[in-house]
């Protein structure tokens, strides 16, 4: 069986962002542009409700974030 991924809201994930050098460029409406050198994500936040579990994997994976950090 594999390891599984943490749950976590938007705030939850935009806090690691921040730990891993990602700045807040942008916002349009409750979507959130964060980028670091080149990597570029969007973070949806939908009323404090966890983000998808897809979603949150894309996003991740995307960012560079070390696995340790979001698997269980």
């Amino acid at each position: 069986m594999g390891e599984r991924i943490l749950r976590m809201r938007a705030r939850d994930v935009e806090n690691l962002l921040r730990k891993y050098g990602f700045s807040l460029i942008s916002q349009r409406g409750s979507h959130r542009k964060w980028r670091r050198d080149r990597i570029q994500v969007i973070i949806p936040e939908h009323r404090g409700r966890d983000l998808p579990m897809g979603t949150l994997r894309d996003i991740l994976i995307e960012a560079q974030i070390p696995e340790n950090e979001w698997r269980i």
